[in-house]
């Protein structure tokens, strides 16, 4: 998707800006009569430009989710779980200039067994109470403080803790489906009380065949996000709409 905003003499105000966005939402399934298997990939990168400044990022994510379950009972499946999370760029603080993060630093892997509550494709949850945390930085961004939970001097941060994700998919009005998407997990090994959310809101509204208007909201809450005293904030938003081009394989 892409937008454009131009502005001579507009005494309104506004700056002159473009920018573009390529998304990817991909989901690969297998079903049988005892087994799922449910394969997810999001991806997302964009660009925008203002007039007299840098070029930005507007959005960089790479993710990859995957959940197989073998049946139990009814709608129950005993499962096992993966994810894998990172971001294709650098990351630059734009106060300083200073690198924060880029391809592979952070990434973030989550593995675990647990039980599948499955409605159907577009309604399960998913609960892990063994839940494996891996979290690779690298050294560089650690040198002088902790960085993304990981502490000084290291480039890696193991936890072990329980997760929970759910996923909800409806259609609110003729062509318009909205997409659901909760993760939550606590850390065992400290302060479990602190729960981290990411919770993720894909709205398409389709046009024709070809063209839709997206929306994409995020919230991060995330304790180990920054470095223990550093002056931010732990919840974290983002926010991408435009026109897309579908696909569909």
């Amino acid at each position: 998707m892409a937008n454009q905003a131009t502005f001579n003499n507009w005494l309104a105000g506004g700056q002159s800006n473009v920018s573009g966005n390529i998304g990817l939402n991909y989901d690969f399934n297998y079903k049988s009569d005892n087994w799922n298997w449910d394969n997810k990939i999001i991806a997302g990168y964009g660009l925008t430009k203002i007039k007299d400044q840098d070029l930005q990022k507007s959005d960089d994510r790479l993710i990859f989710n995957s959940l197989a379950g073998r049946k139990a009972s009814g709608e129950w499946f005993y499962s096992l779980f993966f994810n894998f999370q990172t971001q294709f760029d650098t990351g630059v603080d734009l106060a300083t200039g200073v690198k924060t993060s880029h391809f592979f630093s952070p990434a973030f892997f989550q593995f675990g067994p647990g039980m599948l509550w499955k409605k159907s494709d577009n309604l399960k949850v998913n609960i892990a109470p063994a839940t494996s945390k891996l979290i690779i930085v690298h050294q560089h961004f650690t040198e002088l403080g902790p960085s993304f939970g990981v502490e000084q001097g290291d480039s890696s941060r193991f936890e072990f803790g329980a997760a929970i994700n759910g996923y909800y998919k409806f259609t609110l009005v003729e062509n318009v489906t909205v997409e659901n998407i909760l993760n939550l997990y606590s850390n065992y090994l400290e302060d479990p009380q602190n729960v981290d959310v990411d919770y993720t809101l894909n709205v398409a509204m389709k046009i024709n065949k070809t063209l839709s208007t997206n929306l994409a909201f995020q919230l991060l809450f995330d304790d180990n996000a920054v470095g223990e005293g550093a002056n931010y904030a732990k919840v974290q938003t983002r926010q991408v709409i435009g026109l897309g081009v579908n696909y569909g394989f």
